[in-house]
């Protein structure tokens, strides 16, 4: 579960309910007609600009935000090398008792023990990194989409109401609450773009590159141990994923070690 994702969320929610409760009533915040216009306009725009199967998809896409843990590029590393050094020692046939969690991993791994050539390997995996990203470009674009759809249904809100205050200007002092009930909708737009929509769609853009990453580097390990690339050769190989400050760190925990080993 992504902590990060939630604490947005819930914070940011809590901390605009807060402001409006202690400014005064928040009842009056709540509008049944603008919350109809804001969300039932943007759902309505999100399926004329998309298919029925994007839309649905987008929602399962977006679990990954809060329920899909990335793990990090060393640790992938550290798997495949461990790969690399069992393949070496034992043949490809004996990567076929390895179950990694990770899909993607688990396919790399069946296509090496079941002999496929490295052509083939590098083609397929391919494919598959490009299809994983162009779902998820479509889900990030399904809520970028919302996000600036929901601005402009909170605007149209706003002149629908100003439209039905100005046809009844006879009582003045209903101006004022109707004025308030109007620019209501345009608030709730700005909400579902700025704290729901268009943050989603970023957390998407982030997790869909760290995937990306993590299946480049699994696939680059399976081209080096279709190759019989030493395991030693081909740590050194990965590490390029790695940032700077990542490779680092590696090289002071290498160091550690083999001073521990030593003394």
């Amino acid at each position: 579960m992504d902590l990060a994702t939630i604490i947005g969320l819930i914070g940011g929610t809590i901390l605009i309910v807060l402001a409006i409760v202690l400014g005064g009533s928040a009842t009056i915040f709540i509008n049944v007609p603008g919350l109809l216009i804001v969300f039932g306009g943007t759902f309505a725009a999100c399926f004329i600009k998309f298919s029925m199967a994007d839309v649905i998809n987008s929602v399962k896409v977006v679990m990954k935000a809060f329920f899909v843990k990335i793990d990090p590029p060393e640790k992938v590393i550290a798997e495949m090398v461990e790969c690399a050094k069992e393949a070496k020692k034992e043949g490809l046939i004996a990567l076929e008792r390895r179950k990694p969690n990770d899909r993607f991993t688990a396919m790399a791994l069946r296509y090496l023990s079941d002999g496929f050539d490295e052509g083939m390997i590098e083609d397929l995996l391919t494919k598959e990194i490009q299809l994983t990203v162009q779902r998820h470009t479509i889900g990030q674009g399904v809520f970028k989409g919302m996000g600036g759809s929901a601005p402009a249904f909170g605007m149209i809100g706003t002149l629908i109401g100003l439209v039905q205050m100005l046809s009844n200007m006879s009582d003045p002092r209903s101006i004022g609450p109707a004025m308030a009930v109007a620019l209501l909708t345009t608030l709730y737009g700005a909400l579902a773009a700025n704290l729901i929509c268009l943050p989603l769609a970023d957390k998407l853009a982030l997790r869909s590159q760290q995937e990306q990453i993590n299946k480049s580097i699994v696939l680059e390990a399976a081209l080096g141990i279709s190759r019989g690339v030493s395991s030693l050769a081909l740590e050194e190989a990965l590490k390029i994923y790695l940032s700077p400050k990542e490779r680092q760190k590696e090289k002071n925990g290498e160091q550690n070690q083999v001073k521990h080993e030593g003394g």
